[in-house]
C-alpha cells in the first residue's frame, strides 16, 4: 500500500494470538445453483481474546480476514460470501476443526497506549 492511500478493512500481522473450534456452520438462502449464497459459521472464543472483537469489527481466521457478525463473550459469529467458502479453507471446515486467530494490531495497541487508565479484564474475559 502506498503512503497517503486510502486504509480500507483489517490490519494483519500473520500472528497467531489464540485458537477457536468451530460450533457450527449455518448455511444461508439458496442462490439460483441451489448453493448457498451464505453460510454463518459460530466460532469458540479464547479468554482474552473477547475484549479485541465487536460487531463488524475485523478478525482473522486461518490468516482469512473477515467481518465479525456477533461477538458474545465466549464466541463470535461471520457470515461467509460464495467466494469465500470457495478459495479459502473455510468453505471446507467441519464442525469441530480448530482454527488460528489473529485479532485487531490496532486494539492492542490502543489497549497498549491505555495501559494502566483500562479496567482490569472481567474474571473469564
Amino acid at each position: 500500500m502506498a503512503l497517503g492511500a486510502r486504509l480500507g478493512g483489517h490490519l494483519v500481522q500473520g500472528h497467531v494470538d489464540g485458537t477457536a473450534e468451530l460450533l457450527s456452520r449455518s448455511p444461508g438462502e439458496p442462490g439460483a445453483d441451489g448453493s448457498p449464497q451464505w453460510e454463518v459459521l459460530r466460532f469458540s472464543l479464547p479468554a482474552g481474546l473477547s475484549r479485541y472483537l465487536v460487531e463488524k469489527g475485523s478478525i482473522t481466521v486461518d490468516g482469512v480476514s473477515l467481518t465479525v457478525v456477533e461477538a458474545p463473550a465466549d464466541s463470535f459469529t461471520v457470515s461467509l460470501i460464495p467466494a469465500t467458502l470457495a478459495h479459502t479453507t473455510l468453505g471446507r471446515k467441519q464442525v469441530g476443526e480448530t482454527v488460528n486467530l489473529e485479532v485487531d494490531v490496532l486494539a492492542k495497541y490502543v489497549e497498549r497506549l491505555l495501559g494502566d487508565r483500562l479496567p482490569a479484564p472481567l474474571i473469564g474475559d
